[in-house]
């Protein structure tokens, strides 16, 4: 469980990644689970949504404040 500094860490991080960003850190994730998203839909997904899904995929991951962090 990450604590409430790593979280807001992480949120921020994330706040500040544009839809490139996004869609190369979803694109190349390495996780517990394979993440299969086709370029399509994360570019006609709100980027809102991106970043929402995004965070719940490193949380859930628990690997997303230094995937996070190598992109800002």
């Amino acid at each position: 469980m990450i604590d409430t500094s790593q979280f807001e860490n992480l949120i921020c991080t994330v706040a500040m990644l544009n839809r490139d960003q996004l869609k190369e850190k979803f694109l190349n994730f390495r996780g517990k689970f394979p993440v299969d998203l086709s370029t399509d839909y994360l570019e006609n997904l709100p980027l809102d949504r991106l970043r929402h899904i995004f965070v719940a995929l490193c949380l859930q991951n628990r690997v997303g404040i230094e995937l996070a962090e190598a992109a800002a």
